[in-house]
């Protein structure tokens, strides 16, 4: 696959690393960066994850072939209802945000003819923010999951997916609203998680955490306002799956109130034999 101009609205880690990945592998001619704060796209350049800085989303998505919108998402639909009327026919729209349903919602009827829209989201990245912390191989390996809408334009799915494996990314094909399902429990509800448990954290014991504590917490540290617009936009999944673990931490009460050392085990062998499965 080869682009001649790649258009990345938000240059912050995941944009960042779309940037560096693409003109490491020489996928793009030109990689133009968009965004709101001049000095961001700045160090974007200066690292570089971008060849041209932009203010104007309406004018660098314009003059894309692929634009890849890595804003938070309760910005994406917004920010492409405003900069496709401007796209020639044959522009690829795509995404990198952790929820579906509600974008693709929001978006069907509103492109022009001959521009798709097809969502994307590379389960990659961290905590830390900012295009300092960007990497050419954070999608090396990791899967993307693709997610087009059933009237989505085929060869617009078969391009997104040709775009991420040659970030060397493994990619995955789901249905929007499986895709939030399913993104509920492996990643929303674990932020939610660490969340609380940092949260119940009195200052006093702070010096008393090990890896144990900090590492179950780490994605807490992730920024408070994007998280929120996820939970909001896959509240419904994320409260089922709130349930689901609610039981489980149940059994547990269950299994210490009445002293119970083999339903306890059960319990802790069931967890491991699942984290097990995950390899390293």
């Amino acid at each position: 696959m080869r682009i001649g101009t790649l258009t990345i609205v938000g240059v912050g880690l995941i944009g960042g690393s779309i940037g560096l990945a693409a003109r490491r592998r020489g996928l793009a001619g030109r990689v133009i960066g968009v965004g709101r704060q001049p000095a961001t796209l700045e160090r974007a350049r200066q690292l570089g994850a971008i060849d041209e800085a932009c203010l104007d989303l309406a004018d660098a998505v314009r003059r894309a072939d692929v634009a890849v919108f890595c804003t938070p998402v309760t910005l994406i639909a917004e920010q492409v209802r405003a900069a496709a009327p401007g796209c020639a026919a044959g522009t690829l729209l795509t995404d990198a945000g952790s929820t579906k349903g509600s974008i693709v919602r929001a978006l069907d009827g509103h492109l022009p003819p001959g521009v798709s829209f097809v969502g994307s989201h590379p389960l990659a990245g961290s905590e830390k923010r900012g295009p300092e912390h960007a990497d050419a191989d954070l999608f090396q390996g990791r899967v993307t999951v693709v997610t087009p809408a059933p009237g989505t334009d085929r060869a617009a799915v078969e391009r997104t997916v040709a775009f991420w494996q040659a970030l060397d990314s493994r990619v995955l094909l789901m249905g929007p609203e499986e895709h939030d399902r399913a993104l509920a429990m492996t990643s929303h509800l674990p932020h939610l998680v660490a969340s609380a448990l940092a949260g119940i954290l009195p200052p006093e014991l702070r010096e008393l955490t090990a890896s144990g504590f900090r590492d179950t917490t780490r994605v807490a540290a992730g920024d408070p306002s994007l998280w929120t617009g996820i939970f909001l936009q896959n509240r419904a999944a994320l409260i089922d799956s709130l349930g689901i673990l609610q039981e489980q931490v149940n059994q547990f009460q269950t299994a210490l109130q009445a002293g119970d050392p083999a339903a306890i085990d059960a319990l802790l062998a069931r967890g491991k034999r699942s984290r097990d499965a995950l390899g390293n």
